[in-house]
């Protein structure tokens, strides 16, 4: 169980840095919007990733760069597009943070950009299938209970993290609490964009 265990480590550290999927996933929990689904697709990507990586297809993501460099120009893109949301929302939202007032976007537009957040992070490959899948090499004979540590431990964190979020939510129903998100959630969105670009 040692490689379990070790899994289970490394998946927690990799994860627990705030990113912009991360940003998302809690933007998600605060709104309660399609908290479930967002969960799922993170965590399934997660481990979709991690399996690859363990199961050596790092190999290709090193022999053809091109995948991460698309990634990389893609996601940035992206990410400033949403931050360029975030800062439109700061500025021109005055209300407090109130579930159910909240106009829902539909399940198909946040399906896409969970993917998009997760599939279009060029870091996402780097951690999960060439960091993840190097780690793995040390435990060849317990190698799928390593893989299952490192994906339970994104199961725990994105389910904790999306249905977590309600517990902030008394602070949030203060328009300047919802307005400063937004402000720094762009900002990290336009940083780790620069960040991928230069």
């Amino acid at each position: 169980m040692t490689a379990f265990f070790y899994g289970l480590g490394i998946g927690f550290s990799l994860i627990l840095a705030i990113g912009a999927q991360n940003a998302f996933v809690l933007k998600q929990g605060l709104k309660q919007q399609h908290v479930f689904w967002v969960c799922l697709i993170c965590a399934l990507s997660d481990s979709i990733l991690i399996y690859l990586g363990v199961t050596g297809f790092s190999k290709i993501v090193v022999d053809y760069p091109l995948i991460v460099t698309l990634a990389k120009y893609f996601g940035a893109a992206f990410l400033f597009l949403y931050g360029l949301r975030n800062f439109y929302s700061a500025i021109h939202n005055n209300a407090g943070l109130n579930p159910s007032e909240i106009e829902k976007d539909s399940l198909l537009k946040i399906i896409g950009m969970c993917l998009a957040f997760t599939w279009l992070n060029p870091h996402v490959y780097l951690d999960t299938v060439i960091l993840v899948g190097s780690i793995s090499v040390q435990f060849a004979d317990q190698i799928y209970l390593f893989a299952a540590g490192t994906i339970l431990a994104s199961w725990i964190f994105f389910f904790a993290l999306g249905y977590g979020a309600k517990v902030l939510l008394p602070l949030f129903k203060k328009a300047v609490s919802w307005k400063i998100l937004d402000v720094l959630v762009g900002i990290m969105m336009w940083a780790i964009a620069t960040k991928l670009l230069f």
